[in-house]
């Protein structure tokens, strides 16, 4: 992937570092200098950078949070969680400000920032660790109960908050460097220290515009929490502290912004996401006779038709045995299982999504007489599994003769039928099949006999 050429330079990194560290020179002299730590407390300008600032952050939440689920990647799934726990709770310290909820804040919204980018701390030094393919595929099945976890805890922090339910009902909010204040920006500042020196190292080793981002916004949020204990209410240097917060978000955004709209979050993934070998099954799907069908129609009708059949044959493929949809061109459909290493029965989801969208789209032609039917072939075995292509033609797919033969074995297939290879079959010891006899494959020097599947009993594991 092509980045701009100033960021693998030591030069822009020294002075990323250096315009860093800015703001923690401009806190000491604030501290020093008691004088010029101004007070202005101008209530709509809070509410407004910090709500500016948690959109921010939920931005990048969402971001990261679909293209962790697109890829399976468990690093970026945790900086999702990151930057979920930190928008979470700085909204919530939005809504602090006197007369927006209530006529004057308490603990359980001031505090709120704090615990969010605690939070938010421990995520952060947890993507930074280089996981295994194993790790990370455990990390990734528990996505979805932390998210709901962070969301449930962020809505009862809200009620009690509101509710002024002790002890988050305090009117008595703390200022300054203070029993709780203290003990959560303590190990926070630690650890999005020790995230960004990853982070940092990590650039080093491969240098892109978004993971100097990381680093930068993670020693910003770091600089924040210190600002948080030692700031005085509504004093230049409790401003400095949002607008830290503002700046770090704003700095993710605007790298991820950059990026190629196809994979903007690439230069964050594991390395088995990028490149690893991987046993799945893969399914291809075309229509017989869709040449002369097109010959014969409008182009629209042709559009119509394959709509039609696509209608009803991916979303069960999808939605109710988890195939990823690889690509669509034309007529064809190749689909993917445990591209993520998450299924360990991918050629039972493969054979059983092969049925269903058979079913499908028979119902459909049965309508149509003149109408193409499909034919389907499935094969499983180890692929080479990663990203292809650079900015403005990427993918992310499966490589290996396994693929190649799938895609022979569909093309051989008869229509309406379900064909699959005996690397699948050998999966599925108790299918109903019967032999398509030896086939003699472009590219293969040997023929391989398929099977044609009849039915499948309940998933194997």
């Amino acid at each position: 992937m092509s980045e701009p050429r100033f960021v693998h330079t030591p030069t822009m990194l020294a002075g990323t570092v250096a315009a860093l560290l800015l703001p923690l020179a401009g806190l000491g002299l604030l501290l020093w200098r008691p004088e010029l730590d101004v007070q202005w407390e101008h209530h709509p300008s809070h509410f407004w950078l910090v709500l500016g600032a948690a959109a921010l952050s939920a931005v990048i939440a969402t971001g990261t949070g679909a293209a962790s689920l697109r890829r399976g990647d468990a690093r970026v799934l945790l900086v999702s969680l990151a930057f979920l726990a930190t928008a979470g709770f700085l909204g919530l310290h939005a809504l602090a400000t006197p007369g927006v909820l209530l006529p004057t804040p308490n603990a359980g919204f001031v505090v709120a920032t704090p615990v969010g980018a605690g939070l938010g701390s421990v995520l952060a030094v947890l993507s930074s660790v280089d996981l295994s393919s194993d790790r990370a595929v455990r990390v990734v099945r528990l996505g979805r109960p932390l998210r709901v976890a962070l969301l449930l805890l962020m809505a009862a922090w809200a009620v009690a908050s509101l509710a002024q339910l002790p002890p988050l009902s305090q009117q008595a909010v703390p200022e300054r460097a203070d029993g709780i204040l203290l003990a959560i920006a303590v190990p926070a500042v630690a650890l999005y220290g020790v995230s960004a020196a990853r982070y940092l190292r990590m650039w080093r080793r491969r240098p892109s515009l978004m993971l100097l981002s990381m680093m930068s916004a993670f020693l910003l949020l770091a600089e924040a929490m210190i600002a948080v204990v030692f700031a005085r209410n509504w004093a230049l240097s409790w401003w400095e502290w949002h607008v830290l917060l503002l700046a770090a978000f704003g700095l993710v955004a605007a790298g991820a912004r950059v990026q190629w709209h196809e994979e903007r979050y690439v230069d964050l993934y594991l390395g088995d996401t990028v490149s690893s070998t991987r046993e799945v099954s893969v399914l291809f799907a075309d229509l017989q006779g869709f040449t002369s069908f097109s010959e014969k129609n409008e182009a629209g009708d042709v559009a119509g038709m394959l709509n039609a059949y696509f209608d009803v044959a991916i979303p069960p493929v999808v939605k109710e045995y988890g195939g990823d949809v690889d690509r669509i061109i034309g007529d064809a459909l190749m689909v993917t299982f445990n591209k993520r290493g998450d299924q360990p029965d991918h050629a039972w989801r493969a054979a059983a999504a092969g049925l269903a969208l058979q079913d499908a789209t028979a119902r459909v032609g049965g309508a149509h007489p003149h109408w193409p039917r499909f034919r389907v072939g499935i094969n499983s075995g180890p692929v080479s599994v990663g990203l292809l292509g650079t900015d403005g033609g990427r993918t992310h797919t499966v490589i290996g003769d396994a693929v190649n033969v799938a895609a022979r074995i569909e093309a051989r297939a008869p229509a309406g039928a379900v064909a699959m290879g005996p690397g699948t079959k050998a999966l599925l010891p108790g299918a109903t099949t019967e032999s398509l006899g030896l086939l003699e494959l472009k590219g293969k020097a040997e023929p391989l006999e398929a099977f044609r599947l009849i039915s499948l009993d309940r998933s194997p594991v």
